[in-house]
C-alpha cells in the first residue's frame, strides 16, 4: 500500500526556489531556510512577512521545493494554503511575489493583501 503524500502548505517557481537558495547561502547567519508569514499591516490589512531562520520553531510546517526550504508560520498557513511563491524581477523592482487563491483582493501599490482562511472542505474534495 502507497503512502499518503503530505500535502504541502505552499510551493515555489525555479525562479524562487533558486533565490531562497541563494539567500540562505549567502546569509550572514547559520541559515537553514526562509520563514513565511503574515501580519496586520498596509492599506489592505494584511502583509507577507519573510525572515531568515536557523531553526525551525514548534509548529512550523516546513516545506521543500526544487532544493528550497520553506517554514510557515503556523498562524499562517490557513490564509497561504495552496500558495505559489515566485521571485520577479523588472526594471524597476526585484522581489518575491505570492499567487494566492485566499487572496481577497489587493492594494494599489501590491504590498499588502486581504485574505481570507483557506476553505479546507472544498480542498478536501
Amino acid at each position: 500500500m502507497a503512502s499518503a503524500a503530505k500535502f504541502q502548505v505552499m510551493t515555489l517557481t525555479d525562479a524562487a526556489a533558486e533565490r531562497v537558495k541563494e539567500l540562505v547561502d549567502n546569509s550572514d547567519k547559520n541559515a537553514i531556510g526562509l520563514r513565511v508569514g503574515i501580519k496586520k499591516g498596509g492599506c489592505a490589512g494584511m502583509e507577507y512577512t519573510m525572515e531568515m531562520v536557523d531553526a525551525a520553531r514548534p509548529g512550523d510546517d516546513a516545506v521543500e521545493d526544487k532544493g528550497a526550504k520553506l517554514f510557515v508560520d503556523p498562524s499562517a498557513v490557513l490564509f497561504l494554503l495552496g500558495t505559489e511563491m515566485d521571485f520577479e524581477v523588472t526594471k524597476f523592482r526585484s522581489g518575491f511575489i505570492f499567487k494566492n487563491p485566499n487572496e481577497v483582493s489587493s492594494c494599489g501599490c501590491g504590498e499588502s493583501v486581504s485574505l481570507q482562511a483557506a476553505d479546507l472542505n472544498a480542498l478536501a474534495r
